[in-house]
Order: structure tokens, then sequence, then C-alpha cells
């Protein structure tokens, strides 16, 4: 007999090499959305060593056991919320490792209400970063939060936090899960940017598209996506899928 669904991507809170100096950690799943229903959100970090520096991208759960799977591959250098919804574990691992600077996607310090009370530096640029050798950076303007991604050079990995989506419907919990998410147009293997989000793009969907063709011109191998299941090969044509209703 089948025990019952795993709704995120075990095993949980531990490093996953996908490629040279670069893991993800698969997180816990939460509920995020409106007061009714809430829908249930895997969670996934990425860390990228530069040297012996790391880059937390959109930090998980700093449980023991990962911690120090982190502490030997590198020091943490660079903690990074990618964008206003990506914040809540980000204090947690500061008081890990003070000595790690803080870089927040604009308008995170007004949605944390409190909860980042300590130095950081704003992610509001192109570059001008300590990772710019081996990461490039780009924000995604819009009018509701402003997305800064990125992509590691060397493995040619796109990193992205909420732009896209990709929930499996094997994961879901029921049938009208399932539907919320093909109507949100976030259901694998079609998960793009949920529709939601896009109404907040109506604005700047000329400079989204251009990030987009931006994304698309670096020639990602693969795609990680910080919600559902992300993408291991031919990244560069899963964007051309995931925003055709933009390009």
């Amino acid at each position: 007999m089948h025990g019952p669904i795993e709704p995120a991507y075990p095993p949980l809170d531990t490093l996953k090499r996908i490629a040279r100096d670069l893991w993800i950690v698969d997180g816990p799943l939460i509920r995020f959305g409106m007061p009714w229903p809430k829908m249930p959100f895997p969670t996934r970090m990425t860390v990228v060593r530069q040297d012996d520096a790391l880059f937390i991208h959109s930090p998980t759960p700093l449980v023991p056991s990962l911690k120090a799977e982190i502490e030997a591959i590198g020091r943490p250098r660079w903690i990074i919320g990618p964008n206003r919804l990506h914040y809540w574990w980000i204090p947690d691992w500061r008081r890990a490792f003070p000595e790690a600077d803080v870089y927040l996607a604009p308008r995170i310090a007004e949605q944390a209400r409190g909860r980042i009370d300590f130095p950081y530096r704003p992610l509001d640029r192109e570059q001008g970063y300590p990772w710019d050798e081996t990461i490039a950076t780009l924000p995604v303007h819009g009018s509701f939060m402003t997305e800064v991604v990125f992509f590691h050079r060397p493995s040619a990995t796109l990193i992205v936090a909420d732009l896209i989506e990709n929930f499996e419907p094997r994961k879901a919990s029921s049938m009208w899960m399932r539907w919320l998410m093909r109507l949100g147009g976030v259901l694998a293997p079609d998960g793009q940017m949920p529709r939601d989000m896009r109404l907040t793009y109506a604005k700047q969907k000329v400079q989204l598209r251009e990030a987009v063709e931006r994304m698309i011109a670096w020639g990602p191998k693969r795609v990680v996506i910080a919600h559902g299941r992300w993408f291991e090969t031919d990244g560069a044509a899963e964007l051309r899928r995931a925003f055709r209703w933009l390009l």
C-alpha cells in the first residue's frame, strides 16, 4: 500500500548539489494567499559558492544539521531576499552568521513589519555587487513588488523566486486544489507566472518582456524556482513556454 503523497520535496533541510558550486535546499510546506483558501507552497533555497563565500538565496529554515552542512562547504557571505514575500527566515540566518551581509529587494522591510530590525543593503540595481564576477543580477520591477533574479554564469543556471511557479498535480491535496492551480496558471508541467502576479505587471509589460528576453539571451540550461518542480534541463525553452503569453 502506498503512503500519503508528500507535498514538499524530501529530503528536506539538506544540501542537494545540482551543479559545481551550486546547491538547492528543499524546505517545508507553507500556506500562503487569501484568508481562504490558502495555497500550499513547497519552499526552496539556492546556495551558490564563489571561492569560499556563499550566496544564500531565499533562505529556508536553518536547522542544526543544515547549518553544519553549510559550514562544511563555505561561509555565508551574502544573504538574499529576492522579493518582498521571501524574507521570513532571513533573521535566523543573520543571527547565525552575523558577518554576512543581508541584501533585500525593495519593500521587504515594509512587508516584514519590524521583523527586519537590523542593517541591510538594497538590492535595487543590476551590478556593483561583490558577486558580479560569477552571478548576474536583474531586478524585474512591478507595481506590487520587484523580484530580483540571478544568473549563475559558470553553471548557466537561472535562479528565480515567484516569477514562475510549477505545482505538480500529483502533490495537490485535492481536485479542488488542482483546479485552483490550473486557474492560476501554475499547474505543472505548464507552470507560469501566477495570473494574479501578471496583473501587477500590467503597467510594466514592456519592461517585463525586456527582462524575460534578457533571461532567455543568457541561455540558461536550468531554471531553479522557489515553489514547485524546478526545470532541470532546457531552461531557455522553459522560459519561452512559461512566458509565451507575454512574448
